[in-house]
């Protein structure tokens, strides 16, 4: 079937709409939907060779075939989605993203279709079908969660930290946020290895899965947390299996995040020019992985000279450069949520700047985070019994990163939560 026609994509989208539209109470794939995507380049993983002309098939949820047209059939009676042109990958996860604008408050109760517009806003019509929310209020976050799950709500699969456990007596005042446009919530304050652990087993207990801390803050007062006070943190998720994450802000604040056992670094950062081998010794010894936020660092110094930017930007990009030279684990993210544009076309180019190429950065999109985030065997690859999470893109990223943000199709276990146009 030839979707390309207007007349006829409509026909089709519409069937799809009927097709893949949840029963009240059940996950988005759980419908039991059959649907096929055909002509596509395809990239199984980022490291196969790309597949031409290639199929795939999704049945009740999850890919029941891959492969060129010539080797996989279409069943008859399904409905086709013309991708010829076009090219396929697996569903991008974003590593860091918070839901603590106030346009999240009260998710529980904001009607389904607002959600879901802004949901398609900031995540799915970039290709984002996996989330990583790295500091919200997690009651807030976990009912918005829940709204997904149920079907209700279009959106991506998201996990969350919660609150960010932070420094006693460093945390911005409530006037700040509310200039922001953030939700007013109370951050934690943790000042020994007491309350860190406590404050720890109750983002825990309270079903948060993994942990945040703020190690050093960025601006006055300033506030540091200390090696021992992180480590209490991280052997309380470590004995739960959850992860731990880190705002290093410095270099101070990165070592002390590193030797304290977190697993994760949510930035680079620039305030400290190049990575010695210290800190990138230290980094490899622990197998961190780093969300660099390349993009962040200029839309944090809008308001200065433009030299500035550049040279705090370029900062961020070094560091990147000498982690990557190192063998150093990278997950994309890009801190939407606290950064208002949400746009990643620069973050991709900013990483292959740091010389990342085209298949490193969709590794840190998907099998990169479904292997570090326990998902290896579900998401991150397209192949026969995984959840048919896909975005389709209007270019080859091959031949152009910018082409990762250039969604056409975003598919969540097998149904359509964004196509282009809506």
């Amino acid at each position: 079937m030839n979707t390309r026609n207007p007349l006829r994509l409509l026909a089709v989208l519409f069937g799809l709409a009927i097709l893949t539209a949840p029963v009240f109470g059940q996950s988005p794939n759980a419908s039991g939907a059959s649907l096929a995507l055909t002509g596509a380049v395809i990239y199984a993983s980022p490291a196969a060779e790309p597949i031409v002309d290639g199929v795939i098939v999704i049945r009740d949820g999850k890919i029941a075939a891959v492969g060129p047209r010539a080797s996989v059939e279409v069943p008859p009676n399904v409905e086709t989605l013309d991708c010829s042109g076009l090219t396929i990958a697996a569903g991008f996860w974003n590593s860091h993203v918070h839901f603590m604008e106030r346009k999240w408050a009260d998710a529980a109760n904001t009607p389904a279709d607002e959600l879901g517009v802004q949901l398609q806003a900031m995540l799915t019509r970039y290709g984002y079908t996996s989330v990583f929310d790295t500091g919200s209020v997690w009651e807030n976050t976990r009912r918005l969660r829940d709204r997904i799950e149920s079907g209700e709500v279009p959106g991506p699969r998201i996990r969350s930290t919660g609150e960010i456990l932070t420094p006693r007596g460093g945390l911005p005042p409530e006037l700040v946020a509310n200039v922001l446009g953030f939700v007013g919530f109370p951050f934690p304050e943790i000042a020994d290895e007491a309350e860190a652990a406590a404050a720890a087993k109750r983002l825990l207990d309270e079903g948060a899965d993994g942990i945040k801390l703020y190690a050093r803050t960025f601006s006055p007062p300033i506030a540091s947390l200390s090696q021992s006070v992180m480590k209490a943190a991280v052997t309380e998720a470590h004995g739960r299996g959850k992860l731990v994450f880190a705002h290093p802000t410095n270099r101070e604040g990165l070592l002390a995040s590193v030797r304290g056992g977190v697993d994760v670094l949510v930035h680079t950062t620039p305030q400290s020019d190049r990575w010695d081998e210290t800190v990138l010794t230290a980094m490899k010894q622990q197998d961190v992985a780093l969300i660099p936020t390349l993009k962040l660092w200029k839309y944090e110094l809008r308001h200065d000279r433009i030299s500035d930017q550049e040279r705090f930007a370029n900062a961020g990009i070094g560091q990147l450069r000498d982690w990557v030279a190192a063998g150093g684990t990278v997950l994309f993210g890009t801190d939407v949520g606290y950064m208002g544009d949400y746009d990643p076309s620069d973050e991709y180019t900013l990483m292959a700047e740091a010389g990342m190429d085209f298949r490193r950065i969709l590794a840190t999109l998907t099998t990169v985070p479904a292997e570090r985030f326990g998902e290896s065997e579900r998401l991150g690859r397209i192949a026969a019994g995984l959840a048919a999470d896909l975005v389709v893109l209007e270019g080859n990223p091959a031949k152009d990163v910018g082409a990762f943000a250039a969604v056409r199709y975003t598919i969540r276990g097998g149904r359509v939560i964004y196509q282009k146009g809506d």
